[in-house]
């Protein structure tokens, strides 16, 4: 890692994230990267999918204590998490039962039932979405009509990113941005509608929520002896962090215009918006951003958990199956995958699962790969598709971020069937690093655009659209798509 100067002072931002924690000391000055950690957290598999809060909290010990040798250089704290986790707290702060998380969908039969109940249209307008069952509200219903006992002992309900504030600060705080991924938190009207989880049949007043904070303002001071003993400092200030989504954002620099696709286990596209948004089909969330501003954002289960799969059927490494993929023209000379393999959240079927269309001799090997990849390709763009639908301008720069943004193949699809070049961030961990943009407003005042201007944040890779003389045109690759996801959706 970079050497560290004596008087360097230093920001950390963390990425708690489905699959493991990540933490990033930047230098406050110019954003160089000091030191970094990584610590897992145990696999979960949809429907069911559950983690105890004390397994994240356990995991950023982890990371501090990889990076220990420069905490006392450490001038402020942002956390990011993963979105719409239900963590449910008894009356000394202590977990009643593991966290159901976003991927969780055994609340789809609560979500469907509260959407005939008020309406989509009702939704969409009160609080910018259809409360999907990756969303906290129908979580929390599954719970009440579930486990009942349980649900009477709660005091206080958040977000996993709330519980890891509660935990640093002794504070229950929360931000705007993960506040509006619950369903019962208004980006528009900026508060919490209790009436609307009356209306559904939740009783909730016994149960406080985090208090949201204002996107640039420290939600104050270290109070674990866990950290202090680490080498944390006390007077160590805190800023609210937000979902992963919006610290993304912010460690892009993204700005009202830009469109981001994000390549993880999941897939998301999103953009920043200066107006809310209001979408009563369901296909695009209408989410506060971590800035003031909204960041509208279409969802998907599945993303690099189908090429990971078709990996490990052609048993090969990441260079090969990328080669692979690339060896086939665009198109897959047919091959079609709808990649609905843990359910699908857009669109909402959560007991859908994968189809492989256009089966054919002879058939190889890349274009199985290339079928994988475009399936992930094109079920993302159609939600770019439903950002522009909703109303969102996208004229400006199209980023390609996480994990599956460093495949050759994925890059390439996404340029080649969008017709438009992409970005491709120089920095691997967007998430802990827009956290840590949020930590340096907070530990400076300076807005996020002069920090984002003086670490250079926009330093990035372009891929140009690359068509292989064989290749089908993006249309009809799109269009295929499309009629072989309709019938997806007729199947279950």
């Amino acid at each position: 890692m970079t050497a560290l100067a004596r008087d360097d002072a230093c920001v950390l931002g963390v990425d708690s994230s489905t699959g493991s924690t990540k933490v990033e000391i930047l230098s406050l000055a110019d954003g160089r990267l000091i030191d970094q950690a990584r610590s897992p957290h145990p696999a979960t598999t949809p429907p069911v999918s559950e983690q105890h809060p004390d397994t994240w909290w356990q995991a950023f010990l982890h990371c501090l204590d990889q990076v220990a040798e420069n905490l006392s250089s450490v001038r402020a704290i942002s956390i990011s998490g993963q979105q719409h986790g239900l963590v449910v707290l008894d009356g000394a702060d202590q977990p009643l039962r593991p966290a159901k998380l976003w991927n969780d969908t055994t609340s789809a039969l609560e979500s469907q039932q509260m959407i005939d109940l008020l309406g989509r249209q009702r939704w969409a307008h009160e609080v910018g979405s259809l409360p999907g069952p990756s969303f906290t509200v129908t979580k929390l219903k599954w719970l009440s009509d579930h486990e009942p006992a349980t649900f009477g002992s709660v005091r206080r309900v958040g977000l996993p990113h709330d519980y890891l504030n509660l935990k640093i600060t002794g504070r229950w705080t929360t931000d705007r941005g993960d506040a509006s991924g619950t369903g019962y938190w208004s980006p528009r009207e900026g508060r919490y509608r209790a009436d609307l989880l009356s209306e559904v049949g939740l009783d909730i007043d016994s149960i406080e929520f985090p208090r949201v904070a204002n996107p640039f303002a420290s939600i104050g001071t270290v109070s674990s002896h866990e950290l202090t003993n680490r080498g944390v400092a006390s007077d160590t200030l805190v800023a609210p962090g937000s979902g992963d989504n919006m610290s993304a954002a912010l460690g892009l620099g993204v700005g009202p215009g830009d469109l981001v696709v994000s390549l993880g286990t999941s897939g998301t596209a999103y953009a920043v918006s200066n107006t809310p948004t209001s979408d009563e089909t369901g296909l695009v969330a209408g989410f506060a951003d971590a800035t003031g501003r909204y960041l509208p954002l279409v969802c998907t289960l599945n993303a690099t958990k189908v090429t990971e799969s078709f990996r490990a059927l052609l048993d090969v490494d990441h260079t090969e199956f990328d080669r692979l993929a690339m060896a086939a023209p665009q198109g897959a000379n047919g091959l079609t995958l709808v990649p609905y393999f843990d359910g699908e959240r857009t669109p909402n079927l959560p007991n859908a699962r994968g189809l492989l269309s256009g089966l054919r001799a002879p058939m190889n090997r890349p274009q199985i790969a290339r079928a994988a990849v475009e399936g992930v390709t094109c079920g993302l763009l159609d939600g770019v598709d439903a950002l522009l639908n909703a109303g969102v301008p996208l004229p400006g720069r199209f980023f390609l971020i996480g994990g599956g943004a460093r495949s050759q193949a994925f890059a390439t699809s996404f340029a080649s069937l969008s017709g438009r070049s992409v970005l491709i961030p120089e920095a691997d961990e967007t998430v802990a690093r827009g956290a840590a943009v949020q930590a340096a407003c907070v530990a400076t005042g300076e807005t996020p655009t002069s920090i984002a201007e003086r670490w250079k944040l926009d330093r990035a890779e372009t891929v140009e659209p690359l068509i292989h003389e064989e290749a089908e045109s993006a249309e009809a690759v799109r269009a295929r798509y499309r009629h072989v996801a309709s019938l997806a959706g007729e199947l279950w």
